[in-house]
């Protein structure tokens, strides 16, 4: 596959992915509400779009039993500025539209509908990936490509490998994925997202002026920033969940033959088939805690 620095329009022309967490059970006890999140990031866009008339914009909703695309900039852009803010505001509505639909699909469907319930981020990214994709492939230039998750809800242990395979091929295409925490839990797959990729993770301290967050640190192109101070992570969560229970561990059992993480011993391995020898194995449970 090309690279992502081959063909470019110029340095500074971007193609920003924003994954929006629509969780509507994350959203209805959020210190931040919804409205003025979305007034956020809408002025966000806009400023991001005024940076560049070559700039694209794609936003993609990240809800608990869905996710889809919302807004295209390259979809609004070829009639003017009236159109833009006209899908700006058609996006605003299908966003609001896809909360109160996630919410009856997710009560509906018998899905556990409390404030911990995680969004769908691993299929997000893949979509936001294979749009990237697409446009690697449409012709011989493009503007150079980042994604940005905004994430409130925790995270969803289950989706721990459809969403390192969504990282690892970001890495591979060369797309930082950059995160902005708008809740009260740091994200650990965002936090490993950030750091292989070398995007930026942030969890900004005043929500109320979140769109000052974004506008200073995220709407930055990639070549500027070389030239600037961004914040780093002080500490990256490189835990991994385990393939039985889907819960995050700090130690477990990994299979020799496919890498497979499980908490407790398997005389068999339940991804790859693989038999273990009948050896004596402490249980990591009973052990006591070493970590200074």
């Amino acid at each position: 596959m090309t690279s992502a620095h081959s063909k470019l329009y110029s340095d500074d022309v971007s193609l920003v992915v924003v994954v929006v967490d629509t969780n509507p059970f994350f959203w209805a006890g959020a210190a931040l509400p919804f409205a003025d999140f979305l007034s956020h990031l809408i002025h966000f866009v806009n400023s991001l779009l005024l940076l560049s008339n070559l700039n694209h914009v794609v936003i993609i909703a990240a809800g608990v039993s869905s996710c889809a695309y919302v807004f295209d900039s390259g979809n609004a852009g070829a009639s003017g500025t009236a159109d833009v803010a006209e899908t700006l505001g058609k996006a605003s509505r299908k966003l609001e539209e896809l909360i109160k639909q996630d919410a009856r699909e997710t009560v509906g469907n018998g899905t556990v509908a409390d404030g911990g319930a995680a969004s769908l981020f691993s299929g997000a990214l893949s979509l936001a990936l294979c749009y990237i994709q697409r446009i690697f492939r449409s012709g011989s230039r493009h503007p150079q490509p980042r994604i940005l998750c905004v994430q409130g809800s925790p995270d969803g242990p289950e989706q721990y490998v459809a969403v390192m395979n969504s990282i690892f091929s970001a890495q591979r295409s060369m797309v930082p994925i950059d995160t902005c925490i708008v809740g009260t839990q740091d994200s650990a797959f965002l936090q490993q997202a950030s750091y292989i990729t070398g995007g930026v993770y942030m969890k900004p301290q005043e929500l109320s002026g979140l769109f000052q967050y974004l506008a200073a640190v995220f709407a930055t192109d990639l070549h500027s920033r070389t030239f600037l101070r961004l914040p780093k992570t002080l500490g990256v969560d490189f835990r991994a969940s385990c393939f039985c229970h889907k819960k995050t561990i700090d130690m477990g059992y990994v299979c020799s033959v496919c890498l497979s993480i499980f908490c407790k011993y398997h005389k068999k391995c339940s991804t790859c088939g693989s038999e273990f020898s009948r050896v004596s194995m402490p249980d990591l449970n009973s052990l006591p805690d070493q970590r200074q």
